[in-house]
């Protein structure tokens, strides 16, 4: 025959009760506990997330940059090898769209990648 593994559960007697205070008290502590434990996965999940953010956002300050200096140069550039081929009018336009791409492309590339690490 199989013995018991736990003693029998006996009803308490009026003197081993513990005050409501008593336990109020644990039950408040314990929240403390919790919400400290909660607030500590909270922090670490931000920070690795944070982690993560770190060179796209390098990426895409760089990308912003160098759309900006390639913008102001190589448009006037190409505005000034067009000009004579098929007016300022058309130069300007096709020169701001060619560059416009480049950076619209550097910009695709930096968010993909912050969406793959995140």
């Amino acid at each position: 025959m199989l013995k018991p593994t736990d003693p029998p559960i006996r009803s308490p007697e009026p003197g081993d009760e513990r005050p409501i205070s008593e336990l109020v008290h644990q039950l408040v502590e314990d929240g403390k506990a919790y919400a400290w434990a909660e607030l500590g996965v909270v922090k670490a999940v931000a920070s690795a997330k944070a982690g993560g953010l770190k060179v796209p956002a390098i990426l895409l300050g760089a990308a912003l940059l160098f759309v900006q200096a390639a913008v102001t140069i190589l448009t006037v550039a190409t505005f000034f090898a067009l000009l004579p081929a098929i007016g300022p009018v058309l130069a300007g336009l096709l020169a701001f769209l060619i560059f416009a791409g480049i950076g619209a492309g550097m910009a695709w590339l930096g968010i993909s990648k912050a969406r793959r690490d995140l």
